[in-house]
């Protein structure tokens, strides 16, 4: 595990967007494409519309990228509210992802089924039919982006959730019982099969529960965002100074890994 501070929200995404592009690089010369799973939300959409702009966007070779996302919320996709609009009006318009690699969650459709589906939709991207997900170049996700809410929640996972501890399901649909609605998400199980997981953590609002994530143990209940741990993958935290604020000093690593 590693945590990046940078010292402005700008620096944030320009962090994030190298490492994003380093990720690229590496699983196209590995297998040819790069799986990327996406985040939604508020604090993303800078750092999407900075990797449309050159020069980041040359960077990457768009035509090998396949486009999936960590959650959506139960909406229409020209909904305001939808991770996947968001998405495409600061991402996806702008760079040249054949539309058959945009593999996107219907959230008008009914939640459950739909998991079912998105689940489906994975198994056949990554050549798994049954089973857990799998380690092999090309059956993962290269990259997932995440975010971290001031519950500590992540993707649509929130605390006392079920699918935290999910076995055996990859996509679940859940109901956000603070926010009175559905949310379809990815699972820890198949986000911790992925090459590389980013969490991307901006503002001073998420200070106190960014230091909670890192510093504190682990209860028998953890925080949604500590069940994010890649079993055969890299970790990064790229935070910006206002979120790291309340972390006195860098957080014990529980497998020894580096710090910068």
């Amino acid at each position: 595990m590693t945590l990046e501070r940078s010292e402005s929200r700008e620096a944030l995404f320009e962090a994030a967007a190298d490492r994003i592009a380093t990720a690229a690089a590496a699983a196209i010369r590995r297998s040819g494409r790069f799986h990327l799973a996406l985040s939604g939300g508020s604090t993303p959409r800078g750092l999407y519309a900075l990797l449309a702009s050159d020069p980041h966007a040359a960077r990457i070779e768009w035509p090998r990228v396949h486009v999936f996302w960590g959650d959506e919320r139960c909406v229409a996709a020209d909904d305001p509210a939808s991770n996947q609009r968001m998405a495409r009006e600061a991402l996806l318009d702008h760079v040249p992802v054949p539309s058959a690699q945009v593999h996107a969650i219907r959230g008008d459709q009914e939640p459950t089924a739909e998991a079912a589906r998105y689940e489906q939709e994975l198994r056949e991207a990554f050549a798994t039919p049954a089973g857990p997900p799998r380690s092999a170049a090309d059956a993962r996700f290269d990259l997932v982006l995440l975010g971290l809410g001031e519950d500590g929640h992540t993707a649509s996972l929130y605390p006392g959730s079920p699918a935290v501890r999910e076995p055996r399901r990859w996509v679940l649909a859940e109901r956000a019982p603070k926010l009175s609605a559905w949310r379809i998400t990815l699972t820890p199980l198949v986000i911790n099969a992925a090459s590389v997981v980013v969490f991307l953590v901006s503002g001073r609002e998420k200070a106190a529960i960014l230091r909670r994530v890192l510093c504190e143990p682990r209860q028998s209940e953890p925080l949604p965002a500590q069940a994010i741990r890649p079993r055969d993958g890299e970790l990064h935290w790229l935070v910006d100074a206002a979120a790291a604020s309340a972390l006195d000093s860098p957080p014990a690593s529980p497998s020894g890994g580096r710090r910068r």
